[in-house]
C-alpha cells in the first residue's frame, strides 16, 4: 500500500492542528484533528498519533491490539492535559488504517472520516461520532440538513478528553486497486461525497490529494484541511 498526503492550514485558521503520520514499511497510516486552546489542539493530535504509531510498530495487526493502542493514546493525551494547565481540555479525533496481509484494520474516534473507493463507488466506512450524525441515525434530520446544521462540528467522542475512550474497529479484506481516504472535517465540511468520488475517479496518487485539498480551499478553506490517500497495489 502506497500513501500520499497533504495537510494545509486553510484560509482562515492561523495554525494547523491536524497531524498526519505514515509508516509504509509497517503499514500504519494515521490522521488526527486536534482541538483545544492555543496550541493545545496541535499538541493533542501529534501526541495521540505518535503514541498510536509507537504502540503499533513491530506488532502483528489485530483488532485487540488496535483497541489497546487507542487506549494508550487516550491516556497519553488525557494525562498530559491534566498535568499542564495551558493544555486543559484538549483532545483530538484519531483515525488509523493498519495493514496486515490480505486485510486492513480501521480504528476510529471522532469525526475525521475514512472512506473506501472501490469499483467506482465511494463508501464512508467510519461512523461519525458527532451530535449531528446521531440525529441523522435517529431519523431526526436528513443528510442534507446535517450538511448545513450549525452544530455539525460538535463531536461526541474524542481522544484525551475523558479518562477512557472506546474506538470503533473494523477489519476489511483489501482488494487490488482500491483507495482508502482518511480526511479531517476541513474537507468533508465543504466538499460533498459525490465530488470526492469524482476526484478519486479521475485522479490517483498525489494529484488526487492536491485536487481534494484545492477543492476545499476553493470552497472557503474555513478549517485545516488534511487528506491521506492510501492506494492498494493493482
Amino acid at each position: 500500500m502506497k500513501a500520499y498526503y497533504k495537510s494545509h492550514v486553510g484560509l482562515v485558521r492561523e495554525q494547523n492542528e491536524d497531524t498526519v503520520l505514515v509508516d509504509e514499511q509497517q503499514g500504519i497510516f494515521i490522521l488526527a484533528d486536534g482541538m483545544g486552546g492555543h496550541n493545545a489542539g496541535e499538541v493533542a493530535s501529534l501526541l495521540a498519533a505518535e503514541t498510536l504509531r509507537d504502540a503499533l510498530q513491530r506488532q502483528t495487526a489485530s483488532a485487540d491490539l488496535l483497541r489497546l493502542a487507542f487506549r494508550r493514546a487516550n491516556r497519553a493525551v488525557f494525562e498530559r492535559q491534566l498535568g499542564e494547565e495551558s493544555l486543559s481540555g484538549m483532545g483530538t479525533t484519531l483515525t488509523a488504517l493498519w495493514e496486515e496481509g490480505d486485510h486492513v484494520l480501521l480504528g476510529h474516534v471522532g469525526d475525521s472520516r475514512a472512506y473506501l473507493y472501490a469499483g467506482g463507488r465511494l463508501r464512508q466506512i467510519s461512523e461519525d461520532h458527532s451530535y449531528v450524525a446521531d440525529l441523522v441515525r435517529a431519523g431526526a434530520i436528513t443528510e442534507e440538513e446535517a450538511f448545513h446544521h450549525p452544530r455539525r462540528n460538535v463531536i461526541t467522542r474524542a481522544v484525551g478528553t475523558d479518562e477512557s475512550v472506546r474506538a470503533d474497529v473494523v477489519e476489511i479484506l483489501k482488494a487490488p486497486g482500491e483507495k482508502w481516504l482518511l480526511c479531517s472535517d476541513g474537507l468533508t465540511d465543504l466538499v460533498r461525497d459525490p465530488e470526492i468520488a469524482e476526484i478519486l475517479a479521475q485522479f490517483s496518487g498525489q494529484e488526487a490529494v492536491e485536487q481534494l485539498v484545492d477543492k476545499a480551499l476553493l470552497y472557503g478553506g474555513k478549517d485545516n484541511v488534511s487528506v491521506l490517500l492510501v492506494e492498494v497495489d493493482a
